[in-house]
């Protein structure tokens, strides 16, 4: 799923996740067989600049500072293109050669791609074991013969060469070395999901949007945006307790964990809860009477996953098992930082899993 690839990382390497309220950098290392973290270190910048349209230099000064206030020392990343950027399709191709692959998928993705494919970096990998329809209307996976046809399935991935270069250059300007780009979503799975082939919903809640992804064998399969997340929840606190932003986000954080319910901000919460559900509500309708499919359970993350027994709540309204992901399971790490690591597992998921791409 890499979109720009180098060199290999060996054995440590940085996730780093721009995101629009802030960044999140972790180091992993490989010890013999484990996965050790290393350090980790994160920069919240809420009401200032978004780093994902922050100038280059300004961006990179923020990743070189986090860089050296956490004590990292490896310089070589794997970065997340954010998931609005990153457009995918499964395409079905019938009949055709694996010398012809690379044709084939090029034509297919001129028809689907949202931008010309000179303007794309294109990324593409043969799925197996996901059932889907072929054009005689049975199910089958990759490279299954069906008759006198043969039917290969593929997962299309691209993003702007625009942003692709602009990354690069930012890596450059924090003397870092750039060696995997890759989707938000794809991290999350290799951090959350992990080889669980089961049929998943993952519901990331992030500051300014939060994103609904159906994973089936892996793969995600079904993709939903919404415009909202838990900002509209630290700006309500902001606004009621007549605090910044900082401080409001703390406390929402110290809330969330708690499990305290605040009785003087129940409409930007109930706002957010209900909106959340309902378009989970929507999701799971859609990919069921399109797939013949139950998802069978819900795994949660991002920073605003944690308010408020937010996770209860829709387990209660949907009727499905609900987990906080944890992005620690396959990683080692000291006992005693166990309770903080839980509370900024959901921040730092996206990080984990790019990680994680790096030392494989």
């Amino acid at each position: 799923m890499a979109l720009f690839s180098g060199s290999d990382t060996n054995n440590a390497c940085i996730g780093v996740d721009i995101g629009s309220s802030g960044i999140k950098m972790v180091e992993l290392k490989r010890d013999n067989k484990r996965v050790v973290l290393s350090t980790y270190g994160f920069s919240e910048n809420l009401g200032g600049d978004n780093p994902l349209k922050a100038p280059i230099e300004d961006t990179a000064k923020m990743i070189t500072k986090i860089w050296q206030e956490s004590g990292m020392t490896s310089r070589q990343v794997v970065a997340s293109l954010p998931n609005f950027s990153v457009f995918s399709s499964i395409i079905t191709l019938v009949d055709v050669s694996e010398a012809n692959l690379p044709t084939a998928v090029n034509a297919e993705a001129r028809k689907v791609m949202p931008l010309p494919l000179e303007e794309m970096v294109l990324d593409w990998k043969k799925i197996t074991g996901l059932v889907g329809q072929s054009t005689d209307g049975a199910s089958h996976s990759a490279d299954i013969k069906t008759g006198a046809k043969v039917i290969t399935k593929i997962l299309l991935t691209g993003a702007p060469k625009v942003l692709v270069n602009k990354y690069v250059e930012i890596f450059k300007k924090a003397e870092l070395n750039l060696v995997f780009l890759e989707g938000e979503i794809i991290a999350l799975i290799r951090s959350l999901i992990g080889n669980d082939k089961g049929t998943i919903m993952l519901v990331e809640v992030g500051s300014t949007n939060s994103d609904l992804v159906i994973i089936d064998h892996g793969i995600p399969v079904f993709n939903r945006s919404l415009d909202l997340g838990g900002l509209v929840v630290t700006e309500a606190i902001s606004k009621s307790l007549n605090i910044d932003l900082q401080q409001a986000e703390q406390f929402k954080y110290d809330l969330g964990v708690a499990g305290i319910r605040s009785a003087e901000l129940p409409e930007a919460l109930k706002n957010l809860v209900d909106s959340v559900a309902n378009e989970i509500k929507y999701s799971l309708n859609l990919f069921q009477s399109n797939n013949g499919k139950t998802v069978e359970k819900i795994v949660m993350t991002g920073g605003s996953s944690l308010l408020y027994n937010f996770p209860e709540y829709l387990a209660k309204e949907l009727n499905v098992n609900i987990i906080i992901g944890s992005p620690w399971t396959l990683i080692s790490y000291p006992l005693n930082i166990k309770p903080l690591l839980d509370e900024i597992g959901p921040r730092l998921a996206v990080a984990v899993g790019l990680a994680m791409r790096g030392i494989s």
